[in-house]
């Protein structure tokens, strides 16, 4: 039997490393001589720390439906009709059309919304459009999906906005989409409204569906405000994907959503939204207890036959769940994210192009030829978590080669730590004369300048 079983090839198969896989391989790699905390620095999941904690309100009405006992069954395979009718309202406030019931369709978080899109859109021979550097669940889900995968740059001398031009050589008559994600993961970048309606022209006049990746929206602290690209479904139709976990510090309660933003009728005409609706009949459902309880948490006015909704939950909603509650989550990021950017630009050996301006993480490049003994940034980040106790996840993972993704949604004080723990990982490491001359030597040599010049 396993002669017969080798022959398929399951272990031959190649396989994306994620963000997961490689923060295993960290662990396995920490000093357990050290006794300092272990400092997080290569996930987005800010929900173990006490200035990230959600709302009251969320955890009260969580407690409310499960003490109710009228969500114990299965729910239909697109949400809950409340929890759908809310998304949808609460996405048109920001929308100059609005969404209906039929255009949201909820999953178990923001990855299973991947799956479901990208498998509802694989077909023989199709390649898809992914930024790079990006979230690497997109190209291990593709994978599984059989779609071939190309990749456009993010200019960080741009504020790490789309390469159009890039995007524009890599299409073909094949390609079905291309996704962007704003606000930026890893980048922490947030695009401005002339760069979308670029982003959303050049879809359309290549034919391909624009998926937009607004899973950190409105968790923005800088000059640019977030807005949505479903503004733009009218050049172009988009699918947002996008969920609870960033938001509302709730990434265990897996509660994410696909909105269609396309007042054309493309979609459905075209057979996408029934492919959708296809295939959320033979995937998971998010738990119908979540679901019920995002009707109440997300604060908009829905009309539910269930008095004891009407009474009881939503007054408590409306009443408590204020700007307030995502005022404070902003400004502790924007304090993390100015702390970030202000040490790396006093490592020599490390630099941040751009300041995040929103999500929750940033990007850092490496220069190896200032470090003694660190080859490139997967060296980087196994010496870091064996000689400082600080995990932090490699550019190449994300598709970017000697470069860091730093997550700073973690307690100030535990960012402030693990920022000074790599500052003296660089000192230690430190190579500054010869790299600066063999820095030199390039420069020469790329320029073709006389020995004297040089």
């Amino acid at each position: 039997m396993e002669q017969k079983m080798s022959k398929w090839g399951f272990k031959s198969e190649k396989r994306t490393v994620t963000i997961r896989d490689f923060l295993e391989i960290l662990k396995g790699n920490l000093n357990k001589n050290d006794k300092r905390d272990v400092i997080h620095l290569g996930h987005g999941d800010p929900s173990p720390y006490p200035s990230f904690k959600t709302s009251p309100v969320a955890e009260e009405s969580l407690l409310n439906a499960l003490r109710s006992s009228l969500f114990n069954g299965y729910p239909p395979s697109a949400g809950l009709s409340p929890a759908r009718e809310s998304v949808a309202e609460h996405l048109s406030k920001d929308l100059p059309h609005k969404l209906s019931e039929g255009d949201v369709f909820l999953t178990a978080g923001a990855n299973h919304a991947i799956e479901v899109v990208l498998s509802a859109l694989a077909r023989p021979g199709a390649n898809i459009l992914f930024p790079k550097p990006g979230y690497p669940v997109y190209e291990a889900r593709a994978a599984f999906s059989n779609l071939e995968v190309r990749h456009f740059n993010l200019l960080p001398e741009r504020g790490w906005e789309v390469d159009l031009d890039g995007v524009e050589a890599l299409a073909d008559d094949k390609t079905i989409a291309m996704v962007v994600i704003n606000p930026g993961n890893p980048c922490g970048n947030v695009f401005t409204f002339e760069h979308m309606q670029k982003i959303a022209e050049t879809a359309q006049r290549l034919g391909i569906l624009l998926i937009s990746d607004e899973v950190y929206n409105h968790i923005v602290f800088g000059s640019n405000k977030f807005l949505p690209m479903g503004l733009l479904g009218s050049v172009t139709p988009v699918l947002t994907l996008a969920s609870m976990s960033k938001r509302w510090l709730i990434p265990g309660w897996r509660l994410g959503w696909i909105a269609a933003s396309d007042p054309n009728g493309v979609l459905k005409k075209s057979g996408i939204i029934e492919s959708i609706e296809n295939y959320l009949c033979i995937t998971a459902d998010p738990a119908t207890l979540i679901q019920i309880n995002l009707s109440m948490i997300s604060v908009f006015e829905y009309r539910y036959e269930m008095k004891y909704f009407l009474k009881g939950a939503v007054p408590e909603i409306l009443e408590k769940s204020t700007d307030a509650f995502f005022s404070r989550t902003n400004d502790t990021l924007r304090e993390s994210a100015d702390a970030c950017y202000a040490t790396i630009s006093e490592i020599p050996s490390l630099s941040c192009p751009h300041k995040p301006e929103g999500a929750m993480s940033t990007m850092i490049e490496i220069n190896p030829l200032l470090l003694e003994d660190v080859k490139d940034d997967v060296d980087f980040a196994m010496k870091l978590a064996r000689e400082e106790s600080v995990m932090i996840m490699p550019g190449s993972i994300l598709g970017l080669k000697n470069w860091l993704r730093l997550s700073f949604s973690v307690e100030p004080a535990i960012l402030r730590d693990g920022l000074e723990r790599i500052r003296a990982f660089c000192s230690r490491h430190s190579n500054t004369l010869q790299g600066y001359m063999k820095l030199e030597s390039r420069r020469c040599a790329s320029s073709n300048l006389m020995h004297d010049d040089c």
